[in-house]
């Protein structure tokens, strides 16, 4: 593993954040007099952005606002949720072990997220996670974000990194996406908030726990 560059995805991938952004979500459907959206309708939403899963609410209600209105509510869902960042989201099974065996064999870990910057350094700092990470690159950190591959090998150089020895850990079709325009090999997992089978994007590996993650890196990137 020595010379690796592991990048992960935030959201469905290192930390299960969909309960604390549902919960902003229903925040602000109810300031205007709206009930929840269905958890299995905007769950999938979360890899495009929360202000995706307002859109998908709305529509689910029936209710199409000015562009204004839906940029207001999105506004409130951001000074909400990061008001109750790590109330109910932890980071998934097997994750803190996985990363203590990668940095003791020599690797080193990155973040590349679509949400920004500062409440995604708020949360790994909330979970005791950011110790882990020699770069956090959110959507703001540079002038461009996921799908575009600038957005993962900005990440990889921000943590020193070398492209040619880097691997891609994520949950959506986004990140594959990513991944294979930057020319890196990507681990998929199984459990995060894709809308679609995650085979469907044909990562080089899949795992649905991160017991496994060791061996497919060996595998993409022998």
């Amino acid at each position: 593993m020595r010379g690796m560059t592991i990048a992960f995805d935030l959201d469905g991938t290192l930390v299960d954040t969909a309960p604390d952004l549902i919960l902003a979500n229903t925040h602000v459907l109810a300031s205007i007099g709206l009930g929840p959206a269905p958890d299995a309708l905007v769950r999938p939403k979360i890899s495009f952005g929360s202000r995706e899963m307002i859109v998908t609410s709305l529509a689910h209600h029936g209710v199409d606002l000015p562009e204004a209105d839906v940029n207001r509510l999105w506004r409130a869902f951001l000074a909400h949720y990061e008001h109750n960042i790590a109330v109910d989201s932890k980071p998934f099974p097997g994750l803190v072990p996985v990363l203590e065996t990668l940095l003791r064999e020599g690797a080193q870990c990155v973040v590349c997220t679509n949400k920004s910057e500062a409440p995604s350094r708020r949360l790994l700092d909330a979970l005791n996670l950011t110790q882990y990470f020699a770069a956090i690159a959110g959507r703001d950190t540079f002038p461009v974000r996921k799908p575009d591959p600038g957005h993962l090998t900005g990440a990889i150089l921000l943590g020193r990194g070398d492209q040619s020895r880097a691997v891609m850990v994520g949950d959506s079709d986004v990140d594959i996406a990513t991944a294979k325009a930057a020319a890196i090999p990507v681990i998929a997992v199984t459990f995060g908030y894709v809308h679609a089978p995650i085979e469907t994007f044909k990562p080089d590996a899949i795992i649905s726990h991160y017991d496994e993650l060791v061996a497919a890196i060996r595998k993409v990137l022998p």
